[in-house]
């Protein structure tokens, strides 16, 4: 749990980093501008550039709660700056062990206090909707519908709902909570085919327009002294040239991106590596890691669900695969049955 609320405690930054192409090929004014004129008549593309547009221009800072259907619960305080080509920010939890987590765009450090270990990594995206304006081609409006939904006060803001529907099975819907003023994310729930939340995050007190000093943050994020500090590297390659393809597409999903993960200190990939093989419809993301197999540690195949996130093991012949998304369980399966071992 503790992982995942790192990732979604960054709900209001809502999408990804600015400064990368709009999928429909409008820059990030054009779309703004068609939105406010639209009102309850926005687009899809249209509601989700505009809560883009906000995390890009907005300091505040929070406490974000996280829970799910199975009753966990998890909460953060998280500070967050963006001057429209840097984006940081403080996540401290409040729930479970001490961990205080930094960002710098792509550069993660989480600091653990009771161990005094600090982890290192450098991660492609930031946002609720990592790769939403990296899809280039991007069919969004082809697979989710949008609908305004009323209103309601959320942390102190008025705010807009808007569902947006999936339309076929392979993927979940989403009620999003936006502030009227801004188009700032303040609350998600993440549904199931029949409407029931998943998953809900939401900001329980925000101050948006926080003096919160990116300077600031990045001397604290320096500050490492007594931590031992652990790290590892990505190599960015190709699942073709690792020996892998996908026999099968899944309706949607596109290849995002392709490395390998080698551990702090190692000078060449080794064989122990592990390939991570991304996927994203835009919204919705599979990740499909690879590693060789080991019987000690690789002891059973299964299914695992944690809120709205969904995860599937299984072995390919002398191969590990482990495949993780915010995806109904039919959607991994047919990532897990679709990946082939290169002859």
């Amino acid at each position: 749990m503790q992982v995942r609320i790192c990732r979604k405690v960054v709900l209001a930054a809502a999408c990804a980093l600015g400064g990368l192409s709009w999928a429909g090929g409008q820059t990030p004014s054009a779309v703004a501008a068609t939105a406010e004129t639209a009102g309850s008549e926005r687009t899809v593309n249209e509601w989700l550039m505009r809560m883009h547009e906000a995390s890009r221009k907005r300091a505040y800072a929070g406490t974000f709660v996280v829970s799910s259907g199975t009753g966990s619960l998890s909460s953060a305080r998280i500070w967050h700056v963006c001057d429209g080509e840097q984006q940081m920010e403080r996540v401290e939890s409040l729930t479970g062990p001490p961990r205080t987590t930094f960002r710098r765009n792509d550069q993660v450090l989480t600091l653990l206090p009771e161990s005094k270990l600090a982890y290192a990594e450098k991660r492609e995206s930031l946002g609720l909707f990592p790769h939403l304006l990296q899809t280039g081609d991007s069919a969004i409006a082809e697979f989710y519908g949008a609908k305004q939904d009323g209103s309601e006060r959320v942390a102190g803001f008025d705010a807009d709902m808007v569902v947006l529907r999936p339309k076929d099975a392979l993927r979940y819907g989403y009620r999003i909570w936006s502030e009227k003023k801004t188009g700032l994310v303040v609350k998600l729930q993440t549904l199931d085919a029949d409407g029931k939340v998943l998953e809900q995050a939401a900001f329980s007190e925000l101050q948006l327009d926080a003096p919160v000093k990116m300077e600031k943050l990045g001397q604290m994020m320096a500050n490492t002294a007594g931590y031992r500090v652990e790290s590892s590297a990505m190599h960015k390659t190709t699942a073709l040239s690792e020996g892998w393809v996908l026999k099968n597409t899944v309706p949607g999903f596109k290849s995002m991106s392709c490395f390998r993960r080698s551990a702090a200190g190692a000078t060449a990939i080794t064989a122990e590596s592990t390939l991570q093989w991304v996927f994203s419809d835009g919204l919705a993301s599979v990740s499909l890691f690879v590693e060789p197999f080991d019987a000690q540690r690789h002891v059973k195949e299964g299914v695992l669900a944690m809120g709205s996130t969904q995860s599937l093991t299984r072995r390919i012949g002398a191969w590990w695969l482990t495949v993780v998304g915010e995806v109904p369980l039919q959607t991994l399966k047919a990532f897990a049955q679709g990946l082939e071992r290169k002859k």
